[in-house]
């Protein structure tokens, strides 16, 4: 590993910070370096907050140390003005002399335009490095530009015999297929994603909150498909806990292919990821129309002999962990 590799390395462990907090916006990490050691640090603030390059600008006293330093950035400097300005334009009013990107910034806004504006204040650019893993960092604001839609990960429990829910059952509540540590996880992926949805039924079996509480973060956007709006306001998802969007037939078209319709309309509403937790009908419609990124799978150390049968999905492997008796696995879709 090189030394712009490296630092370009400590950019991504830093940008991590922003996970779930700078939504819709990207979760950047920028470092600044004088003299082979790290004089600065700074990661993407909570929307509508400053963003990396600015936070590691401003924690530098001295600023005409800036002038004999590099910027190293896991995502090109914006050059347009949103809730903030532009970074590029601050880059050159200090006159840094050179700046290494990770990755190229997609969004029609930039594309190109941070870099051609460092390069015509002189500054001396070099881009990709690490470009791989600096694009899967960026995998969820990468898609919402790119597909055009959020970047969406299946999530579900399963027994070991294949079954995500009991037939039927005697209160309206979960019936756990995994451990504590296993679901205490799902409300960590909770807090990291913009919003979550599940289907009719997964809220009359089970009374979901779908809100984060077994780890501090921001409660996601609860989305739930009601196509006739059976569902009354006693359920836990019409709580002030968190804020709820109903998908009905006032708002999506139910004759179209529906996650085709849920991911236009979540595009437009600047939804940049979310979570489909269930049931196993609202997942296997989104397998089937091949809108998915990312599936969890968890398979738990029970059976149930009989009941609704998981979804059936074909993806990539990329890893599988314990969690006690309780296996994870983790897919990306080809």
């Amino acid at each position: 590993m090189n030394l712009d590799e490296r630092y370009i390395t400590r950019c991504l462990q830093i940008a991590k910070n922003g996970l779930g907090t700078t939504r819709p916006n990207p979760m950047v990490g920028a470092v600044i370096v004088n003299d082979n050691k790290i004089i600065a640090e700074g990661y993407t603030s909570p929307y509508g907050g400053p963003h990396a390059e600015v936070n590691a600008i401003n924690a530098i006293k001295n600023k005409d140390l800036l002038k004999i330093s590099t910027l190293y950035v896991t995502l090109e400097p914006c050059s347009h003005q949103g809730k903030t300005p532009p970074c590029s334009d601050l880059i050159v009013k200090h006159k840094i002399p050179r700046v290494v990107i990770g990755c190229i910034d997609d969004n029609p806004q930039v594309a190109g335009k941070g870099i051609a504006k460092l390069k015509e204040a002189g500054c001396e650019v070099t881009v990709g490095v690490l470009e791989r893993q600096c694009k899967e960092h960026h995998k969820r604001f990468f898609t919402f530009h790119n597909k055009k839609r959020p970047y969406i990960i299946l999530k579900w429990a399963e027994t070991k015999d294949g079954f995500i829910a009991p037939k039927s059952k005697n209160k309206q509540k979960p019936v756990w297929i995994t451990n504590q540590y296993s679901r205490q996880l799902v409300h960590e992926w909770r807090a990291e994603e913009q919003a979550i949805l599940v289907g009719t039924n997964t809220v009359l079996q089970d009374n979901p909150s779908l809100t984060v509480r077994d780890w501090k973060g921001e409660n996601p956007l609860r989305i739930v498909l009601d196509r006739r709006l059976k569902l009354d306001k006693n359920f836990s998802v019409f709580d002030d806990k968190a804020e709820t969007l109903i998908l009905s037939e006032t708002n999506i078209d139910f004759e179209k292919p529906i996650a085709k319709e849920i991911c236009g309309l979540l595009f437009d509403r600047n939804i940049n990821s979310i979570i489909i937790e269930g049931g196993a009908k609202t997942l296997q419609t989104f397998i089937n129309e091949n809108l998915w990124d990312e599936a969890r799978v968890f398979i738990g150390d029970t059976e149930f002999k009989d009941g609704i049968k998981a979804p059936q999905l074909k993806g990539n492997l990329i890893s599988e962990e314990q969690f006690l008796n309780d296996t994870l696995k983790i897919y990306t879709n080809d």
